[in-house]
C-alpha cells in the first residue's frame, strides 16, 4: 500500500511538472491584430444588405438601405435602395478610386477617401475600403486603459489613408473590435466608433453594429448595422467596372 501511494504521488508530480513545462501562449503582435480586424471586417469576399441612420445636428435623422458586395481587397460596390431621394445612385471601388453613379446625371462622379459617405459621420474609406494593413502601420500599446482589450495604435503609410493616426481597441478574448478613434495629424479626434451586437454570419463572426459619432459636431452620429453577410460568394470582375454602373 505504502509504494502504491508513493507511485500515485510520484505520477502526480510528473503530471504537473509536465504542466507547468507548457508555454503559455503568447499575446498576439500588432501584425496579428491588424490581420484579424481586416478578416473581420473585410473578409475577402461578400455580399451583404447594409442599414444606416445618419442623425444630424438638427434633431433629424435620414435613413439609407444598400445591397454592397466585395471581391479581393480591392473591388467594392454598393446600390443603394433607400430613401428615394437616392434609390439608383451607385459607389464603386477600384483600387484606390472611388466614384458614385447618379442617375439624374446619368454618368460617375469622382470621391475622395476622406469624403463623408452619403453625409452621414462614416467616411468613404470606412464603407468602402477596409484594408488597414495596406493603409497603416502599427504598434501595440503597453497599457491600453481597462484589463479586457489589446490597444493598436495606427499610423497612416500615406496621405490617401482615411485618417492620419487610429486607435482601436480589441478584445482580448476573441480579438473583437471594441472601440475605435480616429485623428487628424495634429492629434484632433474626428471621430470616435463603438462596435457592438456581435453576430454570426455562417461562420464568420463580426460586429452587426458599428456607431460612429462625430466629435467636432457632437450632436451628429450615424448607425450602420448588417443585416446579412454572405461570405461565401465569388462575384464577377465585371460588376466593379464603370461602363457596368447605372445598368
Amino acid at each position: 500500500m505504502k509504494r502504491l501511494s508513493l507511485t500515485i504521488v510520484r505520477l502526480a508530480l510528473a503530471g504537473l511538472g509536465a504542466f507547468l513545462a507548457v508555454p503559455a501562449m503568447a499575446d498576439p503582435t500588432a501584425h496579428d491584430l491588424l490581420a484579424k480586424y481586416d478578416a473581420v471586417m473585410g473578409p475577402e469576399s461578400f455580399e451583404s444588405v447594409i442599414a444606416m441612420t445618419a442623425h444630424r445636428d438638427d434633431g433629424s435623422s435620414r435613413a439609407y438601405k444598400m445591397r454592397v458586395l466585395k471581391k479581393g481587397d480591392d473591388k467594392f460596390r454598393a446600390w443603394f435602395d433607400e430613401p428615394a431621394a437616392v434609390r439608383g445612385q451607385e459607389m464603386l471601388r477600384q483600387g484606390d478610386n472611388l466614384w458614385v453613379y447618379m442617375p439624374s446625371l446619368k454618368r460617375a462622379v469622382r470621391l475622395a477617401n476622406r469624403d463623408s459617405f452619403q453625409g452621414g459621420d462614416f467616411n468613404n474609406a470606412d464603407v468602402l475600403r477596409v484594408n488597414y494593413q495596406a493603409d497603416y502601420s502599427a504598434t501595440l500599446a503597453a497599457d491600453a486603459g481597462r484589463a479586457d482589450a489589446w490597444l493598436l495604435e495606427l499610423k497612416a503609410k500615406t496621405k490617401d489613408a482615411a485618417y492620419d493616426s487610429i486607435k482601436l481597441w480589441m478584445r482580448k478574448a476573441d480579438l473583437q473590435p471594441l472601440k475605435g478613434e480616429y485623428y487628424t495629424a495634429s492629434g484632433k479626434m474626428l471621430r470616435a466608433a463603438e462596435f457592438s451586437e456581435f453576430k454570426n454570419f455562417a461562420g464568420l463572426v463580426r460586429p452587426g453594429k458599428i456607431v460612429m459619432k462625430n466629435m467636432i459636431a457632437t450632436q451628429r452620429y450615424s448607425i450602420m448595422s448588417w443585416d446579412s453577410m454572405n461570405t461565401k460568394v465569388n462575384p464577377a470582375a465585371t460588376k466593379f467596372v464603370l461602363d457596368d454602373m447605372g445598368k
